[in-house]
């Protein structure tokens, strides 16, 4: 009985950190991609460099759309084995002013 206690409160545990550290990578997303889409791409950059762990980035233009794909492994053990993804879009500063 207590094996399969550990085994089920050690799930939970590491699906908690797998959501909150989705959540992390989401909000960094957006903000990387707006940085980015307006041009400052040093302050891209910087927030990538102060960014614990290894972030993959992966951008794309998709119309008037700069969107990043950002990937990460959550830890080590068995949830290194998962990657976390999550794409964030922004209008491009270029875009926006030929809209107005």
């Amino acid at each position: 009985m207590l094996p399969a206690v550990v085994a089920v409160l050690g799930l939970m545990i590491g699906g908690i950190s797998i959501a909150a550290q989705r959540v992390t990578l989401s909000s960094l997303a957006g903000e990387l991609v707006r940085l980015e889409a307006r041009g400052d791409a040093g302050a891209a950059e910087r927030l990538l460099r102060e960014r614990p762990g290894q972030v993959q980035v992966e951008r794309r233009h998709d119309g008037p759309l700069l969107c990043a794909t950002l990937s990460e492994s959550p830890g080590r053990g068995i949830l290194g084995a998962i990657s976390i993804s999550v794409t964030a879009c922004a209008a491009e500063a270029r875009h926006r002013a030929a809209a107005s």
